[in-house]
């Protein structure tokens, strides 16, 4: 029942916005979204095969699936002679958090996280498609975004409205966040192990907010603003929101949307 309800819902809302004219936030209604996290670095050699693997699964290679990637870039390769300009100490803490829930005995690059569920060797297309075929499966709660824009201050304004967290999901609580991220980037690098090539990535993570906490039974509609980097191009971002269990555990629910255009990614 809980299943023939979240496709209900999914349905719905997607007739709602195509009368409405404004973009759904899904391929179809009966494709499930998927949360693709790679963590990487332009200071590291084996993380290139990753990075284009990525932007395979960007083009969404996979029936039934919406795979909404992002590409958080850490920090820990910077001394080796290339600093990476889209590398943040926030995405190395957050990698941390999986090392923790994996129980790893350390983190490394390229990893891939699929929907906080399953994490592997970011190159490894072969484990990756096993927890695609693992996470189509899932059920989710419904998330969208709408009313995205962009103003003369340099910030992003957008609602996102977030179903209810029901009893069978087993969570007492859910986290929501919001990220922005670059559609396309690239690179030349000068230094380090990656010298003299050319790299470019897919959904580079610039900004990463939690905005609110949903509890057993509750659902959240909220209104939201964003800082943008100086300069930033809307016709080049992506706005994701997604729902995940505290400490870094299942991802319960995502969309993504462009900004320029408000429309799928």
């Amino acid at each position: 029942m809980r299943i023939a309800f979240l496709s209900l819902f999914a349905l719905l809302s997607t007739v709602a916005w195509i009368g409405s004219g404004e973009s759904t936030s899904v391929r179809g209604a009966d494709a499930t979204p998927i949360l693709v996290e790679l963590f990487t670095s332009e200071g590291c050699s084996s993380c290139p095969p990753a990075d284009r693997l990525l932007q395979k699964f960007d083009s969404q290679p996979i029936a039934g699936a919406q795979l909404i990637v992002l590409s958080e870039h850490v920090d820990y390769w910077n001394h080796i002679g290339w600093k990476d300009p889209y590398s943040n100490h926030s995405y190395s803490e957050r990698q941390s958090g999986y090392g923790e829930t994996f129980r790893l005995a350390s983190v490394y690059t390229p990893q891939m996280v699929v929907d906080g569920s399953s994490e592997f060797n970011g190159s490894d297309s072969g484990l990756a498609d096993k927890a695609f075929a693992k996470a189509v499966g899932a059920p989710k709660i419904p998330v969208r975004l709408s009313s995205i824009s962009t103003d003369a201050s340099n910030i992003l304004h957008a609602h996102i409205e977030v179903g209810t967290l029901a009893p069978t999901f087993g969570s007492a609580q859910a986290e929501v966040f919001v990220v922005v991220a670059l559609s396309r980037a690239e690179s030349q690098v000068s230094a380090g192990e990656n010298a003299g090539h050319k790299l470019t990535h897919v959904a580079v993570v610039r900004r990463f907010t939690k905005i609110g906490v949903l509890r057993r039974g509750q659902a959240l509609a909220q209104d939201v603003q964003l800082k943008l980097d100086p300069g930033s191009d809307p016709r080049n971002l992506r706005l994701i929101a997604f729902v995940q269990e505290p400490r870094q555990g299942r991802v319960l629910g995502a969309t993504a949307m462009l900004v320029g255009s408000g429309n799928q990614t």
